[in-house]
């Protein structure tokens, strides 16, 4: 049975979901997936088939753990399937040229880090948890998507995650990887 590691970051937990969710979609399309976190358990990567990395994009950068996880098995990484799947915001923007080349900046930063270029990044709108904010992140947050336009009303919070897409990803990723464990 194909075999696939998960390796995820999180900051607030909707990365830790969007995780979650790849691996169930692994599973039930009949591939055997593990969800970890970076930083609590040192991953056999070379046991796997295939990585999917998510990480969630916070004032410019992912989780230290994640890209230190990541550093640390960078060659077992590369040398198998890879995808990476950055969480964030500003995807949603990401027809923005000034958008998408602070993303392309963000990518470089992560891959000089990192030491690990990903074959394939997917790039997956996240949530904006408004009511999980303290008072000076909830008046920043909530200025920067007054700029982009986005939802403002801070008594809620908000999930652009389009689910399916992430679901159809995972599977996607799993019959690649599956491909090549055939040749």
């Amino acid at each position: 049975m194909v075999r696939i590691l998960v390796l995820y970051g999180s900051s607030e937990g909707h990365t830790e979901k969007i995780a979650t969710v790849m691996g169930n979609a692994l599973i039930d399309a009949g591939f055997a997936a593990d969800v970890i976190e970076a930083g609590t358990v040192d991953p056999d990567v070379a046991s796997y088939d295939g990585v999917i990395v998510a990480a969630s994009l916070h004032r410019g950068f992912f989780q230290k753990s994640l890209v230190s996880c990541v550093h640390t098995h960078r060659a077992e990484i590369a040398a198998r399937p890879n995808a990476f799947v950055p969480v964030c915001l500003a995807v949603m923007q990401k027809n923005d040229p000034k958008v998408a080349a602070d993303l392309d900046l963000v990518m470089q930063r992560f891959v000089a880090s990192s030491g690990w270029t990903p074959s394939h990044t997917n790039f997956v709108a996240g949530a904006l948890p408004y009511t999980r904010y303290n008072v000076m992140t909830r008046w920043l947050m909530k200025r920067i998507v007054a700029k982009a336009g986005g939802d403002t009303d801070t008594s809620r919070d908000y999930v652009y995650t389009d689910w399916n897409e992430v679901k159809a990803f995972a599977v996607d990723f799993g019959r690649r990887v599956r491909g090549a464990a055939a040749a």
